[in-house]
């Protein structure tokens, strides 16, 4: 997403530690959204001493990004290291959310066992069995951790049963249904075999991790990497990041490329990385079995394989995920574009497009008939989302318009990306939710008591699932938890009706009064406070019925000798909606944009006057 600050690069001699180490494990982190997987990832690199007296990482200590910080949630899959008794454990910390489910599943390649993380009160949830099943395919050897054994209500038992269930319902082997369990808190700092003994630390879980992950299965052979992730480093370019099968790398060896379609390019290592607490350490051989990270090698891609020069042989590649979703990004042409962004034209948002297409994979851009417009493919919307906060965070100004899902055409029928969807509500207003999803095509598949609360699964269209989850937040007052993951495609559902309240539109530019706000209040609900600066063809409210409507909140009071001016400060005002960037995105009709800015968040229509929606509306009717 953007360049990882914290995988900081320090050049200096081959760690000495590294050499004394012969024994390694690699393991990555599998777990849901707010499971509390960071936070014991931030236990284990404290266990393992990565960190010196005189440093104090903080809590998140691999969410280094700030995104990440403040929505608490991964993004981007991150690797460090930790040694503990003399074996250097290697951490993978993977994204629970299913929008960069892609990230997951290539990560998995690099490691031999996973840690399966559940919460002690919600037990595996959907996404988890996601992950899970692609972890069991691999033939990687699980360790359970129930997390939060500390929560009220929790029910620790029940839920290594549900797991097990999980794993057995999932195919999985002899050996990895006898997994070992741990108990414990990542919070509060404890791990143990039995959950009701809390102990002080957390070495009942990395004495585990020791016994119980194997070490890496090294064969015979020459040099062989199958290329897993991506780094990018603007001093260096692009980083291929990747386990080593069989071999050994040494800086500046001559190796070959060997690319998916067939094609062999030779070429050297420039400067050849391992992973040493959270920094890349320089190094000058890497052995058979541990994570590397190198640059020099040009023109490599997710599962092509760096192999011996002379006799090169490949690794099986690996798939992507595809772009599920698409928004036309283009450049912010409102009357208030230049005032609060530094980075406002065409050329600036495609070298930023480009950028991060070295490093966001699941990502594609193509060019439009336009100059000044791109058409941006991804897996969701919060996939897209995170990429424009964070380039609105680095200054940007840019428009976007309604999410679209992608529709492929398969011997001959319409089919699109359907999702599976899972709400965990209240019992008392899932009736209202399931009639929600039903409306937009949404076929139930179970419906699960949990307590006073439900869980229901559903299959739902992608298009479906756009805008559901404000609808659905306010249906539920806020109770809802709302997943979901794509399926697979299938055959055309049909229409989904669309937003049924048309929007309030602003006549002209200017300041938004407040005396005009009250005087409309019964016409809908207002996206601005009072006040603000507002223009011409920006959306500023939701009409009350379905049609669009054109207000003028410009507009003050004519004085007259009969009051003071001052008597109309004491108007009511509702408090405006006010939208994150995912809901504008998920709010827009097909003929509006968000517009997105370093500090604000407008909707506007396309066509900013009345005359020329009306042109636009009639030329669409008249096709």
């Amino acid at each position: 997403m953007v360049e990882d600050s914290s995988l900081k690069t320090i050049h200096h001699q081959p760690s000495t530690v590294y050499r004394k180490i012969y024994m390694i494990r690699n393991i990555a982190i599998i777990a849901h959204v707010d499971h509390g997987k960071t936070t014991l990832v931030d236990k284990l690199l404290h266990a393992g001493e990565v960190f010196g007296a005189h440093e104090k990482p903080g809590e998140l200590i691999m969410d280094n990004n700030d995104l990440e910080r403040e929505r608490g949630i991964t993004i981007v899959s991150k690797n460090a290291s930790m040694t503990y008794k003399g074996v250097k454990i290697n951490i993978i910390d993977t994204p629970g959310h299913s929008d960069f489910g892609g990230e997951v599943e290539r990560v998995l390649n690099m490691a031999d066992g996973v840690l399966l993380l559940v919460d002690a009160f919600e037990g595996p949830m959907p996404q988890t069995r996601f992950v899970t099943q692609k972890a069991l395919e691999l033939g990687l050897k699980p360790i359970v951790v129930i997390n939060k054994v500390d929560k009220e209500n929790c029910k620790p038992d029940e839920v290594q049963e549900a797991v097990f269930d999980l794993m057995f319902n999932l195919d999985a082997t002899e050996e990895q249904l006898d997994f070992p369990t741990i108990y414990g808190s990542a919070k509060f700092g404890w791990m143990n075999t039995d959950w009701q003994e809390q102990t002080d630390n957390i070495t009942p879980l990395m004495d585990a991790i020791i016994e119980h992950i194997p070490e890496p299965k090294v064969e015979e052979g020459t040099t062989q990497m199958l290329i897993t992730s991506l780094d990018f480093s603007s001093f260096v370019g692009r980083i291929a990041i990747g386990r080593l099968h069989r071999g050994t790398l040494k800086a500046k060896q001559r190796v070959s490329l060997m690319k998916k379609d067939g094609t062999i390019t030779k070429s050297n290592i420039r400067g050849l990385y391992t992973f040493d607490g959270m920094n890349k350490v320089e190094a000058e051989e890497v052995k058979a079995g541990d994570i590397c990270a190198m640059y020099g090698v040009e023109g490599f891609e997710i599962g092509d394989t760096i192999a011996d020069a002379e006799a090169p042989e490949a690794l099986p590649s690996i798939a992507i995920d595809e772009p599920t979703m698409s928004m036309l990004f283009t450049i912010n042409d409102s009357p208030f574009f230049g005032k609060e962004g530094k980075f406002v034209t065409s050329r600036h948002i495609r070298e930023r497009l480009e950028k991060e297409l070295e490093k966001n994979l699941a990502l594609r851009v193509e060019s439009t008939d336009s100059a000044d417009s791109f058409r941006v493919y991804g897996r969701g919307v919060l996939h897209l989302s995170v990429l424009i906060e964070t380039m609105r965070r680095e200054g940007y100004e840019l428009q976007i318009g309604q999410p679209q899902v992608i529709i492929k055409n398969i011997n001959g029928v319409k089919h699109e990306p359907v999702e599976e969807l899972t709400c965990d509500l209240p019992e008392n207003v899932s009736g209202k939710v399931i009639e929600m999803v039903t409306k937009r095509k949404g076929t139930m598949l179970s419906m699960e008591p949990k307590g006073d609360r439900m869980l229901l699964r559903f299959e739902i269209p992608s298009r479906g699932i756009i805008g559901l989850r404000t609808q659905v937040i306010t249906a539920t007052a806020g109770e809802a938890i709302m997943t979901h993951r794509f399926l697979e495609y299938q055959p055309h559902k049909g229409e989904i009706p669309s937003r049924l309240n048309g929007s309030l539109i602003a006549l002209e530019t200017g300041k938004a009064i407040p005396f005009s706000i009250n005087n409309l209040q019964d016409r809908g609900k207002f996206f601005i406070p009072a006040n603000v600066e507002i223009y011409e063809g920006q959306v500023i409210g939701e009409n009350s019925r379905p049609n669009d409507l054109v207000i003028n909140v410009t507009k003050t009071k004519k004085l007259t000798n009969m009051r003071s001016a001052g008597a109309d400060d004491k108007v009511k005002l509702v408090p405006p909606i006010v939208f994150s960037l995912e809901e504008a995105l998920e709010y827009i009709q097909d003929d509006e944009y968000v517009e997105v800015t370093p500090e604000s968040i407008r909707l506007r229509k396309i066509y900013l006057k009345e005359h020329e929606r009306k042109r636009a509306k009639n030329k669409a009717l008249a096709v």
